[in-house]
């Protein structure tokens, strides 16, 4: 591709843009399994019986949006040749659907293997439907709560971004879009252009005559969508194009790093030569852009360069950037057509145009972490570091630029103006040191998160004029409980979480240190996940007595597992007090919760561990292994905190204190403590 590319120039009728992935690392023995099973639909003609063979719980979902789908069904075998639990003794259950007569749910010996889920029918369904209701039973996620949202319909089903809950009715299926007079039917419906939709042609694609009956209606088409004030907006389904399951290995300076390249042709194959080595996936930009295969092998992959972008279909070209973006691996397209760059989040726009971080330019010049980090080893790590802080930075803006859950219910006109926003996040500080309530607050109050109020527990203490000056200014709504010192840490964390009125709720600890984007990469791992409860792992450790950041293996990130840091946790508060809330105990009140959330059932995702750091004092912590402990661990060291630990596009206010009157939250980042 040579002609046109990188310009807004058309391309001669009738021509088809293909792109391709070159240079992918060969796949785990695992994915190679998924690959040749794939993704097969087999029908047995005249029964309306189904078998639907996935090589993964991945590439099931993709089925949602494939013509197939559409088909009814009496009967269908979903049998996964690759399946985890998301945790151990999983009984996942299969979920409700209309005429169910009878399932059942199979699953390995094992920790891993083949899984089944058979479900008979008593009335067709369309295909989707069934295949909806046995995902399940074999991960368990659940939508992001909110305490309002619209109702979505689409009248075509192509569109691969729509949410899993998406009520999708299509002409072709013999649909049609129901009126009722005693509540609105649809608030919500993506029409697609044409005449082909199960929709009156007065309606379509003018909201304006949408009426009761129909709510809002836009057109949709291919990844975007055009919002009601006709600005196109490019969309992603977040619950399967997402960093689940992205490896650390793929941060370090020589982890693959692939091409993006694209060619036009009238038969669609006009690449010229073959790639160099490694292997290589193709698509159109007319399809679904990635797939669960293309998901699975960039989980590995470090960078991905594109020299040159077309301008012709920009709907489309963007919608397969901001999807390369959000799997988490680094973006560099330098030369954007204009057409691209305006569908493109303005943050996810100026990350994508600049290179990726290298093992040369990690460092400054001036900063003393050079001389620390001088063998090959702390080096790489350095770089691993900064390349990680990218990934994140640049994950963060697609999904919140772009992600269809966040964004769609926005744009249902007539409703609620909270639509448009995330979930209410209840922040809880419990603490009885008066020298950290004032840092502490600095860093929740920080958070860059719109909607989001302050719960802060006085245990034993009273609120010191500091803090009182800074909740006063903070602009976020707050609430101050005062606690009895007698009153146990896991009674006082209950009597402040009985104030909470956010749909979510998170924890913060008074002597660790947030990143300003720390409760957003929560609520988006909640959002991508579907578990129960996210967090973060304590894999940064500041020694304060040493004034050095350490960095230790502390189980796997984006990665359902069995727990996180206490000072991350984020969950849905009915969630919370349905398992019975915090346990009334004085010491490990945080895993009190995790037993208890184990016990029920839940699911437990960490993400990533950036913008957390976990502090070690020289005294003063209820668990105390030493500092041998966390040094014996590490494999890398940095004097004081360096930017990329935080992730964060501003520097944030820490919340570290010495036991000092100074504190550690004074410290510059990057700095050792005079």
């Amino acid at each position: 591709m040579r002609q046109h590319a990188g310009t807004d120039s058309p391309a001669p009728v009738g021509t088809a843009v293909t792109w391709r992935l070159t240079g992918l690392p060969a796949p785990h023995p695992a994915e190679r399994l998924g690959r040749a099973v794939g993704l097969r639909v087999l029908r047995i003609p005249g029964t309306g019986r189904a078998l639907v063979l996935a090589g993964s719980v991945d590439r099931l979902r993709d089925l949602t949006f494939r013509p197939a789908a559409a088909a009814p069904v009496r009967a269908v075998t979903v049998v996964v040749a690759w399946w985890r639990p998301p945790r151990r003794g999983w009984a996942g259950t299969v979920g409700l659907l209309p005429g169910l007569r009878r399932h059942r749910v199979g699953l390995p010996r094992l920790r891993r293997g083949a899984a089944t889920v058979r479900i008979a029918l008593t009335t067709p369904v369309p295909l989707r439907d069934a295949v909806r209701a046995a995902l399940p039973a074999l991960d368990g996620s659940r939508p992001l709560p909110s305490p309002g949202s619209p109702d979505v319909t689409a009248t075509r089903a192509d569109l691969a971004y729509l949410p899993a809950n998406a009520t999708i009715i299509t002409a072709t299926a013999g649909g049609e879009l129901a009126a009722r007079d005693e509540i609105r039917a649809h608030d919500l419906v993506l029409a697609g252009p044409g005449s082909g939709d199960p929709l009156p042609a007065a309606v379509a694609g003018r909201p304006e005559q949408a009426g009761r009956p129909y709510g809002t209606v836009l057109v949709g088409s291919g990844h975007t969508v055009a919002g009601p004030d006709g600005r196109d907006l490019v969309l992603i389904d977040a619950e399967r194009i997402n960093p689940r399951g992205r490896l650390m290995a793929a941060y370090r300076p020589q982890a693959p790093e692939v091409m993006l390249e694209f060619a036009r042709d009238r038969s669609g194959g006009g690449f010229r030569g073959g790639p160099a080595s490694g292997l290589t996936l193709r698509g159109a930009l007319a399809g679904p852009g990635l797939d669960a295969a293309a998901v699975a092998a960039l989980r590995h992959v470090r960078a991905v360069h594109c020299r040159l972008v077309p301008g012709e279909h920009p709907a489309q070209t963007a919608g397969l950037l901001v999807q390369l973006a959000a799997t988490g691996v680094v973006l560099h397209a330098p030369l954007l057509p204009p057409a691209v760059a305006d569908l493109l989040d303005p943050k996810l726009r100026a990350l994508v145009s600049e290179p990726p971080p290298t093992a040369e330019t990690d460092a400054a010049p001036d900063d003393p972490a050079g001389a620390a980090l001088a063998d090959a080893a702390l080096a790489g790590a350095g770089a691993a570091l900064a390349t990680e802080a990218r990934s994140v930075r640049q994950r963060r803006a697609a999904l919140r630029g772009h992600a269809a859950g966040l964004r769609l219910p926005g744009l249902a006109t007539g409703g609620l103006p909270q639509l448009g926003q995330p979930p209410s996040v209840s922040a809880i500080l419990i603490t009885r040191r008066p020298e950290l309530v004032a840092p502490a607050l600095a860093a929740i109050t920080a958070q860059t998160y719109p909607e989001m109020e302050i719960i802060l527990g006085l245990h034993g203490i009273d609120l010191p004029e500091a803090a009182r000056v800074a909740l006063s200014e903070c602009g976020r709504p707050f609430e101050v409980v005062h606690l009895a010192e007698s009153v146990d840490f896991g009674a006082a964390l209950g009597a402040a979480t009985r104030r909470a009125r956010g749909t979510l709720v998170t924890k913060f600890d008074d002597d660790d240190s947030y990143g300003v984007e720390h409760v957003w990469d929560l609520v988006l791992a909640r959002h991508y996940s579907g578990a129960t409860l996210v967090g973060k792992g304590a894999e940064l450790v500041y020694l304060e007595s040493q004034g050095v950041l350490l960095r230790r293996r502390s189980g796997i990130s984006e990665a359902y597992g069995d727990v996180v840091a206490g000072g991350t946790m984020l969950l849905a508060k009915g969630d919370l007090e349905a398992v019975g809330g915090w346990r009334p105990v004085p010491r490990s009140v945080d895993l009190g919760l995790i037993e208890r959330l184990r016990a029920a059932g839940a699911t437990i995702y960490r993400t990533h561990s950036l913008g957390y750091v976990y502090h070690r004092r020289p005294a003063g912590h209820t668990w105390d292994p030493g500092e041998a402990y966390f040094v014996d661990s590490a494999y890398a060291r940095w004097p004081g905190v360096p930017p990329d630990a935080m992730a964060d596009e501003v520097r944030p206010p820490s919340t570290a204190a010495a036991s000092d009157a100074a504190g550690a939250a004074a410290r510059p980042a990057g700095r050792p403590p005079s």
